[in-house]
C-alpha cells in the first residue's frame, strides 16, 4: 500500500451534512474496530467547533506534550488521539476564521508525531464549509465516509457533503447509516420505517457500508468515556462496527486495485526532482472522456498531460497562467476576468508543479503567482480548447 504521508498509509475523513447524526461516535468505534483487527490506528478530532472525542475516550482534561515542533498524541485503547479539545478545553469556544481553520487542520495532520499508522481517521465538523475544503486541498485523503441517519431530512443534508467531496475528486468510501431502528426490535414491536442511508448510497452510486442499530448502550458508553467496542464488544452495535470495518477494508482494496492517478507529488522542473509518471504511449484510448491524469511531462514551452482515456494534451505556460481561476485573477461574484494578457510576461514559466488532494494541480509561476488551483476538469477543458484552436489555425492556413 502506498503511503500518503510519511508513516501513514491511509487517511480517511468521516463527515456528515449536519450535526447530531453520531458522526464522532462512528469515528471512535470504527477506529477501534480497525485497531481490533490488528491495524495501527490514529484518530484526529478536527471538529474544531465542537470537539467531543476526548469525552468519548475518557481523555477530558488531558493535554498533549510537545516534542520539538510537533505534538505528541495521547493514547486510548491502543489508538493514538489528537483533538482540539485537548488544546482549548471541551467547553471553550473555538472562534476561528478560514485561514486559521486551514492552519489547525494542517497542524492536526502534519504537526502531530503520529509515527507509523495504517489508518488515520479524521472526525470532521459537520457541513461543507472552510474545514472540508481546506482538508480536501491540504491533506492527501484516501477517501471520505458519509454518516447519516435513516430520516429523509438527514439524507438531504448528507448528500450535499457527499457531492462536495465528489466535486474535489475525493473518493467516497461509503455511506454509513447510524441510529437505524432498534438493537432489539421486539422491545418496541416496530420495524424501522426508513431506509435513508441505503437510498443515498444507491442514488449516488457509492457503497453502503452498513447500518448501526439504535442502542442505549452506545450513548451511555460514550458518555462514560468507555466506547461500546470496548465496554460491550458482543452487542449488536459492536458487531455492526466490525462488519463495517471489514467492508471498508474491502472498499479500499478495490480502489487501490484500480488506482491509476498520479498520486501526491511536488515536481521541481529545473532539476526534475519529484517528477510524477511520464506519459505512456502504450496506454489504450477509450471512447469515454476521462478527468483522471495518469501522466505528466514537460515540453519546450509548457507541459503535456496524459489522461486515463489515452488522450495527450499540451499546455503552454502562458496560457495556463492566463487561465488562473483564483480570486486575484477572476472576480468571484461576477466571474469576469481581472487578469489581462498585458499583465502576464510573455516568457512566464512554471518552476514547480504540485498535486493538491486528488483533484487539482498548483503551479508556481515565475511572475510570483502561485494561488490558483487548477482542477482536473479545468485542465482538461483548457487542453481541449487549445488543441481545437491549433487545429482550426492549421485548417485556415491550409486553405
Amino acid at each position: 500500500m502506498t503511503e500518503k504521508l510519511p508513516g501513514i498509509k491511509h487517511i480517511i475523513a468521516t463527515s456528515s451534512g449536519k450535526g447530531g447524526v453520531g458522526k464522532s461516535t462512528v469515528s471512535v468505534n470504527l477506529a477501534l474496530a480497525l485497531q481490533q483487527k490488528g491495524f495501527k490506528v490514529g484518530l484526529a478530532d478536527v471538529d474544531i467547533y465542537g470537539p467531543s472525542i476526548p469525552g468519548m475516550l475518557g481523555l477530558e482534561g488531558m493535554q498533549p506534550q510537545v516534542l520539538g515542533q510537533q505534538l505528541l498524541p495521547l493514547q486510548a485503547h491502543e489508538i493514538k488521539v489528537m483533538s482540539m479539545g485537548f488544546l482549548v478545553g471541551q467547553d471553550a469556544p473555538a472562534i476561528l476564521r478560514g485561514p486559521m481553520i486551514t492552519k489547525f487542520i494542517q497542524q492536526f495532520v502534519s504537526g502531530v508525531q503520529w509515527g507509523e499508522l495504517d489508518f488515520l481517521i479524521l472526525d470532521m465538523p459537520p457541513g461543507t464549509g472552510d474545514a472540508q475544503l481546506s482538508l480536501a486541498q491540504t491533506v492527501p485523503l484516501t477517501g471520505a465516509l458519509v454518516v447519516t441517519t435513516p430520516q429523509a431530512v438527514s439524507v438531504k443534508v448528507a448528500i450535499r457533503g457527499l457531492r462536495m467531496f465528489e466535486k474535489v475528486r475525493i473518493p467516497i468510501l461509503g455511506v454509513i447509516e447510524n441510529m437505524t431502528g432498534w438493537a432489539n426490535p421486539g422491545a418496541t414491536g416496530e420495524a424501522n420505517p426508513f431506509q435513508g442511508g441505503r437510498m443515498l448510497s444507491e442514488g449516488a452510486h457509492v457503497p453502503f457500508l452498513g447500518s448501526i442499530p439504535m442502542d442505549q448502550l452506545v450513548a451511555v458508553s460514550g458518555d462514560e468515556g468507555k466506547p461500546v467496542m470496548i465496554e460491550h464488544p458482543h452487542s449488536p452495535a459492536a458487531q455492526a462496527y466490525r462488519q463495517m470495518a471489514t467492508r471498508l477494508l474491502d472498499r479500499i482494496s478495490d480502489l487501490e486495485a484500480g488506482a491509476s492517478a498520479l498520486g501526491t507529488f511536488r515536481w521541481t522542473l529545473s532539476t526534475d526532482e519529484g517528477a510524477p509518471h511520464r506519459p505512456d504511449p502504450s496506454l489504450n484510448r477509450s471512447s469515454q472522456r476521462s478527468l483522471v491524469p495518469v501522466g505528466l511531462g514537460s515540453t519546450r514551452d509548457g507541459i503535456e498531460i496524459q489522461w486515463q482515456d489515452g488522450t495527450v494534451l499540451e499546455y503552454d505556460f502562458r496560457g495556463l497562467r492566463l487561465a488562473c481561476p483564483c480570486a486575484q485573477c477572476i472576480d468571484e461574484m461576477t466571474g469576469a476576468k481581472i487578469l489581462q494578457p498585458n499583465m502576464v510576461p510573455v516568457d512566464v514559466r512554471a518552476s514547480i508543479i504540485e498535486s493538491v488532494g486528488a483533484y487539482a494541480f498548483r503551479f508556481n509561476f515565475s511572475d510570483g503567482h502561485a494561488t490558483g488551483l487548477y482542477t482536473f476538469e479545468l485542465l482538461r477543458s483548457i487542453g481541449e480548447a487549445r488543441q481545437a484552436a491549433l487545429e482550426a489555425r492549421k485548417a485556415t492556413s491550409a486553405n
